[in-house]
């Protein structure tokens, strides 16, 4: 089997109230949620990202990573920072983790749209912390919308600075996030913001950021309603696992390959249904612009990036 890309979402508990999201009104239950042994059918992966919900709420987290950790290449966590005495507990044991601290704007900004008090205390003095211990794969990111988009470009700054990884996200809409009115009421100003970002991104020496730069001109894209830039292989290349031990194409179509809780990974993913479920995906309309179908669908595709990259790249100059 091709090695895949694994997201899984261990909870849909959080400890966070974030505008963009209702998933914190529709928690999973404790006794629900899958346990660290029905991971241990999970196939060999290029890269796995653990999110949620929030997922140091799970007390158990530190036993789906030894799981999970020797069917992998890369783990990176997706979190709020809130919890940081869980964070560096669970870092100073696998010091090779990367984690990644969702912040939605500066001091108040942050704090307002995330539903956190201190929350941007909270997270930047996780991510210090984790820069003084010697991680190196650590970073933050934003989900913009029109409420935090000026935000942008004095983030990035903050991260070229901190010299950390700095991820984007847009607004979506699906039933992961139990939203469907989240709209880009003026346009032209978060697209504006973003082609700042890009122009930022490709004053950088690092190949990787350009790649980045292509990966922002494709969130230009989808806020302006165009077709995908590269086509969608979720359910293919990558598959979502959700708290209850379902496996789906991504966390934003409902449909079900199966469930880890009864039946072991390779028997769902090579099953009639899974076949079904590709299909759909083949046909889906959505044209969703997140990382984890984007990132995959580059590497796969890489040419398109590369072509992108050398006609755009010293315009921007």
């Amino acid at each position: 089997m091709v090695k895949l890309e694994g997201l899984i979402a261990v909870t849909y508990r959080c400890n966070a109230k974030c505008y963009m999201c209702n998933t914190w009104n529709y928690p999973s239950k404790v006794e629900d949620e899958i346990q660290p042994s029905h991971l241990e059918s999970l196939p060999e992966m290029k890269f796995t990202n653990i999110t949620g919900g929030e997922p140091f709420v799970r007390q158990d987290l530190e036993d789906i990573i030894k799981v999970v950790q020797p069917k992998t290449k890369r783990i990176v966590i997706s979190t709020n920072g809130y919890f940081t005495e869980r964070i560096i507990k669970l870092a100073e044991k696998y010091p090779w983790l990367g984690i990644r601290i969702s912040i939605e704007g500066l001091p108040k900004t942050n704090d307002e749209l995330r539903g956190i008090r201190d929350g941007f205390d909270h997270g930047v003095r996780t991510l210090i912390e984790l820069q003084r211990m010697g991680l190196k794969d650590i970073g933050f990111g934003i989900t913009v919308s029109d409420k935090n988009a000026k935000d942008l470009i004095p983030l990035y700054h903050l991260a070229c600075a901190l010299d950390m990884e700095f991820a984007t996200a847009i607004v979506h809409n699906n039933y992961y996030f139990h939203k469907m009115d989240n709209v880009i009421e003026d346009k032209g100003l978060v697209a504006g913001e973003f082609k700042k970002l890009i122009h930022e991104l490709f004053k950088s020496k690092k190949p990787k950021s350009w790649f980045r730069a292509y990966f922002n001109h494709g969130i230009v894209n989808y806020v302006y309603g165009n077709k995908r830039l590269l086509p969608c292989e979720m359910g293919s290349d990558v598959f979502f696992v959700d708290p209850f031990g379902e496996i789906r194409p991504c966390n934003a179509m409902e449909e079900s390959m199966g469930s880890l809780k009864k039946q072991k990974f390779d028997e769902i993913w090579q099953s009639a249904a899974a076949v079904s479920v590709r299909a759909k995906v083949r046909k889906c309309e959505k044209n969703c612009w997140m990382v984890g179908s984007a990132a995959p669908a580059m590497k796969k595709n890489v040419l398109i990036p590369i072509k992108w990259i050398l006609a755009n790249k010293w315009a921007s100059k």
